[in-house]
């Protein structure tokens, strides 16, 4: 009772100007929380749908470009980074950055990592934390910079960062659609997200059809993109779940790890997990397997051991007891470890600074958008600076007319104000071209100025004439975005990780069930790369030189069958034309894109591909070998052993060259390393059986073989290339003399002959490094894939060569 009298007596002391608000409590707190749940959703939890970056990200990424940290550069501390954002963009604790960053850095967490981390970034499932910022270091990765790229040619609003001093951008450009690709999970206020990553080349190839197709269903988009791609790999089981993600913004679906059985020590049969589940790491399967078998909740299991590395990569070892089925072992593991976990999905992101729950559409649309309104802006930016330049420059072409008058002005003028003012009377200059001009010195106005002015001037009309109709024309704009998202993909995509399978186990792919069993051809580049057309016919061998250009053979098949690839060891080896990538053929044949043969085929030391035939129907195959033997295949490819060969060879011999039989009036073609060439008929040549040796195809001289053989049409133009040198060196390390003759210059010559003499050989020659046969224009690349320009076809038949500038490694047509 005294307290409370006290605290009556002595009342509360006033605020200095006498004035006291009453605030409700309820409203007060109401007003704050709703302010906290703002700043947590808009500024920190929730990405971007544009971008997919949350601000911290996007800071970082922005703060890093701003440094110059290039992924051609050396690595920083990330401490350095950490502090500039800190400082100047993101007003938290340093802690939540480096956590970002370290993100950005993980290829276990992102499908294409955004940050080139060098030092302990944190391993797989979170089992080892990653060191101090002040230990590690980082750059930019090139995906990195491509989400950054143009940021100073205005495609993005700025805004202030958060003290007035700098400012942001408010988003990234973004080349390719991050948010998909690389997924977000985060945590706000009432809400939350939860995306998976995503192969980067299926989700361009949605966003490349929806440019085209800007109706396109649910459906058709999940042609391209079928399901998540997780950095992790392992397997999605069942589709429904993705189906629902992809239409309503929220599903789940099963991760599963990728085990396969096989004996682990001695006879005992164990259990080997080579990929787990997004965001399972191995110490929290072990530990859960021992856990379980503690308990006895688990039978059959004698061991569990974590065999992870950086050189083998994961690798979980579980030996199965004496007695017990490893794959109903597998089966409980599946059941009650996290070798099997769920995603739940939850596709929650801002669109126009609100927070919208977006199916697999929605995403697409909202990137195409945003990369539309980047690539308008830049363009208008591009075209209103050619704009500027393209006026001084005309500006300078009007002074350089009259350069003694332009002079006599500027010498007689008191002042710069009254220099100017006398160059745009007496030359119709705007200010702009006048100041431009006294600005100027003297040994620019020239005549050899003139000319590179003109030639700028035109230069600038044709370049804002291009942006003109880019920014005229809406199915331009959507091309160019088309084209730039294809470039991306062709930089950066990767073949899928995850298995996608249904629910009963089968696999599922992305459209291989789509792609109509249409004519098409498949192309063999000289340099090793094999791809496919996607229509039918022979590639054009006229298109302009490019890398990898040259073609060393080419067959006609369709697009669901087979082709048939012959190696020097006489075998064929099957291989579906779905596997091999497509070209364009809407333009120049560009065989840049194909794949390696190692890359498709299991080729034993030594061997190599030298020659395609079709597989489907009639197999009608001619080869020749290194001693001069030579051998026609004819009938249906029977079911051989994938070792057997189509020719019994005799030991050291191999096959140097096999075509398939287009025409009954094709003439096979025998080069020998002496300069001997022989050529004759198919038709002289009887079919035999898959067991026979062959017979003689060319008389050799001592020390001679044969280097080279194909089939050559007479009715169309052809041409023999043959490049001299001495014997010591290596296909494609020695220049040597090259020499190109038409192939009409070359009797013919029974089977069995020596045929005739080719090339003559200079001094310090004494064999043909290479020789080659095949329709005209030849085409010669070295090594790399670059062309070699090869002399005109007037050679004599047993001329010398002429000498060449670069060494030549393969030719083609």
């Amino acid at each position: 009772m005294a307290a409370m009298a006290r605290r009556t007596q002595t009342p509360p002391t006033p605020p200095p100007d006498g004035r006291v608000i009453d605030v409700d409590v309820a409203a007060e707190m109401r007003g704050s929380y709703l302010e906290y749940a703002y700043s947590v959703i808009y500024s920190r939890a929730l990405p971007d749908a544009r971008d997919g970056l949350k601000p911290v990200h996007r800071r970082i990424l922005y703060q890093m470009r701003e440094m110059g940290l290039r992924s051609d550069r050396p690595h920083v501390k990330c401490a350095r980074v950490v502090g500039d954002v800190m400082g100047k963009l993101h007003p938290h604790g340093d802690m939540a950055i480096y956590d970002a960053l370290v993100r950005m850095a993980q290829p276990f967490a992102m499908w294409l990592p955004l940050v080139d981390g060098h030092g302990n970034f944190g391993s797989l499932g979170g089992d080892d934390p990653p060191a101090a910022y002040r230990y590690t270091e980082c750059r930019m990765t090139a995906a990195a910079e491509a989400m950054t790229a143009d940021l100073d040619e205005d495609v993005v609003d700025f805004a202030p960062n958060y003290d007035g001093q700098e400012t942001e951008p408010v988003v990234l450009p973004a080349a390719f659609p991050n948010l998909l690709v690389n997924g977000a999970s985060g945590i706000a206020v009432g809400m939350a997200t939860n995306m998976p990553p995503h192969n980067l080349g299926e989700v361009v190839a949605a966003a490349r059809y929806l440019l085209e197709n800007p109706q396109a269903s649910l459906d058709e988009l999940m042609r391209w993109v079928p399901g998540p791609d997780l950095p992790t790999g392992g397997e999605i089981v069942g589709l429904d779940g993705v189906r629902e993600a992809y239409a309503t913004g929220r599903g789940s679906f099963r991760m599963r790890a990728t085990a396969r059985i096989e004996e682990v020590r001695g006879r005992r049969k164990g259990i080997v997990v080579t990929e787990l589940p997004y965001g399972v790491g191995p110490e929290r399967v072990v530990a859960r397997i021992k856990d379980l078998v503690s308990a006895k909740k688990l039978a059959g299991i004698a061991d569990v051991r974590d065999l992870t590395d950086r050189h083998h990569g994961l690798r979980v070892v579980i030996e199965v007891r004496q007695g017990f089925d490893p794959q109903a072992v597998l089966d409980q593991l599946y059941k009650l470890t996290p070798l099997e976990e769920s995603f739940a999905v939850n596709n929650v992101a801002l669109v126009d600074g609100q927070p919208r729950t977006l199916g697999l559409a929605d995403l697409l649309q909202v990137y195409v958008g945003h990369r539309i309104e980047v690539t308008r802006r830049r363009s208008a930016f591009r075209k209103k600076r050619r704009e500027a330049q393209l006026h001084i420059v005309e500006g300078r072409l009007r002074a350089i007319v009259d350069i003694d008058r332009v002079i006599a002005i500027i010498r007689a003028s008191d002042d710069t104000a009254q220099a100017r003012d006398a160059l745009m009377e007496t030359f119709g200059l705007t200010e702009v071209q006048a100041n431009d001009i006294l600005d100027l010195p003297l040994r620019r106005l020239t005549k050899f100025s003139k000319i590179e002015l003109e030639a700028e001037r035109d230069e600038l009309r044709r370049d804002i004439a291009s942006l003109g109709d880019i920014l005229g024309s809406e199915q331009r704009l959507r091309a160019v975005v088309s084209a730039e998202l294809a470039a991306v993909a062709e930089q950066f995509a990767t073949p899928r990780r995850t298995r996608l399978t249904a629910d009963d186990g089968s696999p599922v792919t992305s459209r291989p069930l789509e792609i109509p069993d249409s004519p098409c051809c498949v192309v063999l580049s000289a340099t090793g790369l094999l791809a496919r057309t996607t229509g039918p016919g022979f590639p054009s061998g006229d298109a302009d030189r490019a890398r990898h250009d040259a073609i060393a053979d080419a067959v006609e098949v369709t697009t669901r069958g087979d082709v048939g690839l012959i190696t020097s060891q006489g075998r064929v080896l099957r291989l579906p034309v779905l596997d091999l990538p497509s070209l364009d053929d809407t333009g120049p044949v560009s065989l840049a894109g194909g794949l390696p043969v190692s890359e498709v085929l299991g080729l034993e030391a030594g061997e190599e591909l030298v020659g395609l035939t079709p597989v489907s129907e009639q197999l009608d195959v001619v080869l020749a070998t290194r001693s001069g033997v030579v051998k026609r295949v004819s009938g249906r490819m029977p079911e051989r052993k994938p070792d057997a060969s189509i020719i019994a060879l005799r030991p050291g011999d191999r096959v140097v060259g096999a075509r398939s039989v287009r025409t009954g009036r094709d003439e096979l073609v025998l080069i020998t390393s002496d300069a001997q060439l022989l050529h004759f008929p198919v038709a002289e040549l009887r079919p035999q059986g898959f067991a026979a040796a062959g017979v003689a195809g060319i008389h050799l001289s001592d020390g001679a073989s044969v280097i080279f053989f194909s089939a050559v049409d007479p009715a169309r133009p052809a041409v023999v290339v043959t490049i001299a040198g001495a014997s010591a060196a290596l296909p494609g390390t020695q220049a040597g003399s090259a020499k190109v003759t038409r192939f009409s210059e070359f009797p013919g010559k029974g089977r069995g002959t020596r045929g005739v003499r080719c090339h003559r050989f200079l001094r310090g020659e004494d064999t043909l490094l290479l020789g080659w046969a095949g329709p005209a224009p030849a085409k010669a690349v070295t090594a790399s894939g670059q062309p070699v320009e090869l002399p005109p076809a007037n050679g004599k038949r047993d001329g010398s060569g002429t000498p060449l500038p670069t060494p030549v490694a393969a030719v083609g047509w």
